[in-house]
């Protein structure tokens, strides 16, 4: 056969290695998978090393080596080194698939090296009894392709046989299939291929060679290298493409995630504004029955007394003077239960002194209704806050506090209120019960309304929410409203004092 045509061997057999190299450099880094990802960086070494390798013998072939004439030792030396490192780099990559643990792939790169030690130490002792530099760097080769060559493809054979088991497990098989085949071409390429180097004193290259395989198979050994390279880098090219697939796979995963938690949380809206509905409607038939039980009764207690004093007047002032001072008390009675229904609805104190003030007022509110004792702590310098914002944060205190008397079985409860410089923070803390916010949070498949209904608010107004408990250790539920941005301008009259 002639130079060319071996050289045109050689480039195809570089070609092929050097393309596979590319490939996974640049698809690496995709998968989710460790134990791959830490393996295909140093088999994507060994592909780039040895194709450039493969391409200086090539250029060797047909003498176009830069100064081949003038330093042949130093390109054999440079040869000879990435020969070497690219088989390491092989093993490298067989090891850290074999290995299943992180300390597993730790230990794993102990393997090249201790194939690096005995490969260097053989150089050494061959280099006494080798004295001509022909017959040496010969052997050197020879030398590096038993230590080195022939293990590690082995090893990369046995790793993409534990690659493909992985595939398997990951309901990926035809990429398994890929896998398999790459490690069978690494097997030819290996146990064949470098077997049958090229003549040298060292046996048993001496007898078993490259032209051996020549007189027995009718065509070169490097030509069963390229052909199992091309092999090799094909499948391997092949299975890269699983990155692509559980990429896609976790794209619509995330996806079906996705939109199950959008279905979801609409699930729960359409069931929170059910919840408001009702409750307005039972707030209207509550408002409705206490008119008509407290104000329109007395309101009629008075319309009565009145007539009955007017036709008294006549007759007995003081009877007359009498009624109308009950009347009076009845009337002062009716007021104070028209005020405490009004400021269950809004209290004033919200407009009229602000948000701390109401907080305070409706903290002693619920502590002269229940048994919970209410400390309210207001922080930092006041700041100006829309009423929109005031009044959600009333709210979800209100909202807070129900929870605290309904669920936690507390005996206090804090609720605390902060102006800091960037954001205004609502605090309410227990030391109640608690519970287990995997099981209770505002992300698990039985959400409390009321939680949710107060994240709701909280995102209304521009802020986050925030929810702490654990059981037996109390709940501590915190809304963060940043303050509104002043470059967006805005009418001062529509903000309060928060305090």
């Amino acid at each position: 056969m002639s130079d060319t045509s071996i050289a045109l061997i050689f480039f195809i057999y570089g070609l092929a290695f050097f393309s596979m190299g590319l490939a996974i450099t640049l698809e690496a880094g995709r998968g989710s998978d460790v134990r791959l990802r830490h393996g295909l960086r140093p088999l994507a070494a060994f592909g780039v090393l040895h194709g450039i390798h493969e391409w200086i013998e090539m250029l060797e072939i047909l003498e176009l080596l830069p100064g081949q004439a003038t330093a042949p030792l130093a390109w054999r030396s440079i040869r000879i080194a990435m020969l070497a490192f690219s088989f390491l780099s092989l093993t490298a990559f067989g090891s850290a698939l074999l290995a299943s643990t992180e300390r597993g792939r730790r230990l794993s790169m102990l393997v090249p090296r201790v194939q690096a030690a005995i490969w260097g130490f053989g150089l050494m002792v061959m280099r006494g009894r080798f004295p001509v530099i022909s017959d040496l760097w010969e052997v050197a080769d020879v030398w590096t392709r038993y230590i080195l060559a022939v293990p590690s493809a082995l090893f990369a054979s046995a790793g993409l046989v534990a690659q493909q088991r992985a595939f398997r497990r990951a309901g990926m098989a035809r990429f398994g299939q890929d896998s398999l085949w790459a490690a069978v071409a690494f097997v030819w390429y290996g146990v064949i291929g470098q077997t049958f180097t090229r003549p040298s004193l060292l046996p048993p290259s001496n007898v078993l060679n490259s032209d051996l395989f020549l007189r027995l198979f009718g065509f070169p050994v490097q030509l069963l290298r390229a052909g199992a390279a091309s092999v090799a880098a094909i499948f391997v090219i092949r299975f890269l493409r699983a990155f692509e697939v559980e990429t896609q796979r976790q794209i619509a995963e995330l996806q079906a995630a996705r939109l199950e938690e959008a279905e979801r949380r609409e699930a729960m809206r359409g069931e929170l504004l059910k919840r408001v509905v009702t409750a307005q409607e039972a707030e209207r038939q509550r408002i409705a029955r206490e008119l008509h039980d407290e104000t329109g009764q007395a309101l009629t207690a008075i319309g009565l007394g009145l007539r009955a004093a007017g036709t008294t007047l006549r007759q007995d002032v003081d009877k007359a003077a009498s009624t109308l001072h009950q009347l009076e008390g009845l009337a002062a009675h009716s007021l104070d239960e028209l005020q405490r229904l009004i400021a269950d609805l809004r209290p004033s104190h919200l407009d009229d002194l602000g948000l701390g003030a109401a907080l305070r007022w409706y903290g002693g509110e619920v502590g002269d209704r229940t048994s919970l004792e209410v400390h309210v702590e207001v922080e930092g310098d006041k700041q100006e806050i829309s009423p929109e914002v005031k009044t959600g944060l009333f709210r979800v205190a209100q909202e807070a506090l129900t929870n605290v008397v309904k669920h936690a079985g507390a005996r206090t409860a804090t609720v605390r209120l902060s102006f800091g410089s960037e954001d205004i923070t609502l605090e309410v803390l227990d030391d109640g019960s608690g519970f287990d916010t995997q099981i209770m949070s505002l992300d698990s498949r039985r959400p409390s309304l009321g939680l949710m209904g107060m994240e709701e608010r909280a995102k209304e107004m521009g802020g986050r929410f925030y929810l702490q408990s654990r059981p037996g250790e109390g709940t501590k539920v915190e809304v963060v409203i940043p303050y509104p941005d002043e470059s967006e301008g805005g009418d001062d009259n529509t903000s309060d004092v928060g305090g």
